[in-house]
């Protein structure tokens, strides 16, 4: 009934700008309001000094793909970006034995609510790990409901969401029920944003999720990657001062 067209062809990396890459994967059922919602799902791999790679929000692990990624470098962090970007985690630990993994504050401890069995080497902060400071930026930014790490890229000028900013377009979602309650979400293209659900949720938090989102403009991105819809590869400073109106008014 909610069909979704993905982002083809999935598990290929699609070059972004200089050691960066996003990987399209197959569309998930969220449960929430009482039926599955799909989301088509993109992670985004960065290349650091060394052949090093930061794998964010990995997806499903398939023989093509671990073979593509092979090809790019080592493994060497998975990064469970927010509160509910983190079931891939597991397959690539158990490919990908000594890489580390990270996790947004609150992960553990869903993940055990919904019987997911999944460790994490450390805990995302407000502040880059001294691994990656010097190629990444981090904010974290926090909320009742959901916390996410948002991270920059300096070398290619790309900033990295998860679920802050959802974007689906509207020519790839099937149903005409769908696209409406997208669209009532506040989560369709042009105008994608956070969900509604997910903003009432920050009602406690504006300020510091404000002061985030103040932090990112800063950082004058090129580009905002999406793990959910279409991202922007061009205008970003104005396409966040757009997503996030409803923390800056």
């Amino acid at each position: 009934m909610f069909s979704v067209d993905t982002y083809a062809p999935l598990d290929t990396p699609k070059p972004v700008a200089d050691n960066i890459w996003i990987i399209d994967g197959p569309v998930i059922g969220f449960q929430n309001f009482g039926f599955s919602m799909p989301f088509p799902m993109r992670m985004t791999i960065v290349r650091l000094s060394g052949n090093r790679l930061f794998v964010h929000s990995p997806i499903r692990l398939t023989n093509q793909l671990k073979a593509a990624v092979d090809q790019l470098g080592t493994v060497t962090w998975l990064i469970a970006s927010n509160t509910i970007h983190y079931a891939g985690v597991p397959d690539w630990q158990k490919a990908y034995p000594d890489a580390l993994a990270f996790c947004a504050p609150g992960v553990i401890k869903r993940a055990k609510s919904v019987g997911i069995s999944v460790r994490f080497d450390g805990e995302l902060a407000d502040s880059a790990e001294p691994d990656w400071a010097d190629d990444i930026k981090q904010v974290l930014v926090r909320g009742g409901y959901l916390n996410e790490a948002v991270f920059f890229h300096s070398a290619s000028e790309t900033l990295i969401l998860t679920d802050l900013i959802e974007n689906f377009e509207p020519q790839k979602v099937k149903s005409p029920f769908w696209r409406f309650m997208l669209r009532l979400f506040g989560t369709m293209d042009p105008d994608g944003s956070a969900p509604r659900d997910m903003r009432a949720t920050f009602i406690g938090h504006r300020g510091h999720v404000r002061k985030c989102v103040e932090t990112m403009i800063g950082w004058n991105p090129k580009r905002v990657i999406l793990a959910h819809g279409r991202w922007y590869d061009t205008n970003a400073v104005a396409e966040l001062n757009r997503a996030f109106r409803w923390v800056l008014k």
